[in-house]
């Protein structure tokens, strides 16, 4: 586990590097949202050259801008789930998740989730934050989930997902040989109706964009890496059905077979983007859990 000390978690510098307005830097700069802004003003936490200042005011070239951003932290319960933390720096955690764990808790699932271990960690850290979730991945799919730890980073992080700034690696695993070595798949994905949690592939959806390539063939199995252009709900699971080749253990798109594994064999691999504050490029990669391994020799 890699953490970062450079900075502190609750403070965000920035010196400006040209004439502007103290709002205009906040938005444009730092990429705070508006609602951002109307708190920061109530709450009095922006300073520039270590005096509170109103958004209008204007900024010099070489003016120092602080925004405090300490929240009071989420009432999640902590518990110890022996969660495997990839990364911790003063704005994210990586982690990777197993799969049967659920990111939220919700009125089925209300403990034992991500938010509960990653609550428990922060408390051992000795931390005060309030923690947001950036990407969510289903129950029954493993690996790497974003947590911001502060307002701004979640935004930041959030604009990059929907902007496709994130590169989102999986690896899966599907029925049948897939023929191609590679391809995209640009059909939209639509949501069958209001209480169905079921997507379709239908013109009135949303533009979904999925390359794939083969990784290993195996017997009447395909090992897929999956890149996402988009993120829309079950992209992944709906886009490998409309190809032919539905993963494996998917119950509501695939081939299930409880000799095989009792889940959908789909684990998000792999993420690329950049630290919200200090723009580096991270790269995280999380291996193959078990199940999926075990599935991948039963098929050799």
């Amino acid at each position: 586990m890699f953490k970062k000390e450079c900075q502190r978690y609750n403070l965000i510098s920035y010196t400006s590097e040209e004439d502007l307005t103290l709002k205009e830097v906040l938005l444009d700069k730092l990429n705070f949202s508006v609602r951002s802004l109307s708190k920061m003003k109530k709450e009095k936490s922006v300073s520039l050259n270590g005096e509170f200042k109103k958004p209008s005011v204007k900024v010099k070239k070489g003016d120092l801008i602080e925004v405090k951003i300490e929240e009071e932290m989420a009432d999640f319960e902590a518990q110890d789930l022996n969660l495997e933390i990839l990364y911790d720096d003063f704005d994210i955690i990586m982690v990777n998740k197993p799969p049967f764990m659920v990111v939220h808790p919700t009125k089925s699932h209300y403990n034992g989730t991500i938010a509960n271990g990653v609550t428990n960690y922060i408390k051992n850290q000795n931390e005060h934050v309030k923690i947001r979730f950036v990407n969510r991945l289903d129950m029954n799919t493993s690996g790497l989930v974003i947590v911001a730890k502060n307002a701004y980073a979640h935004h930041t992080l959030s604009v990059a997902m929907s902007e496709d700034k994130v590169e989102k690696t999986y690896i899966t695993v599907v029925k049948g040989t897939v023929k191609e070595d590679s391809g995209t798949i640009n059909q939209p994905i639509y949501r069958q109706g209001e209480g169905s949690i079921k997507r379709v592939i239908d013109e009135r959806g949303q533009t979904s964009i999925t390359h794939y390539k083969v990784i290993q063939r195996l017997n009447d199995a395909t090992v897929l890496e999956v890149k996402l252009e988009t993120g829309r709900t079950h992209q992944i699971r709906v886009h490998m059905e409309y190809l032919g080749h539905g993963i494996i253990g998917d119950e509501l798109y695939g081939h299930v077979d409880e000799n095989l594994i009792d889940r959908q064999a789909l684990h998000a691999y792999s993420l690329e983007f950049e630290q919200p504050r200090t723009k580096e490029k991270l790269q995280f990669k999380a291996s193959l859990p078990k199940d999926i391994k075990d599935l991948i020799e039963k098929l050799r």
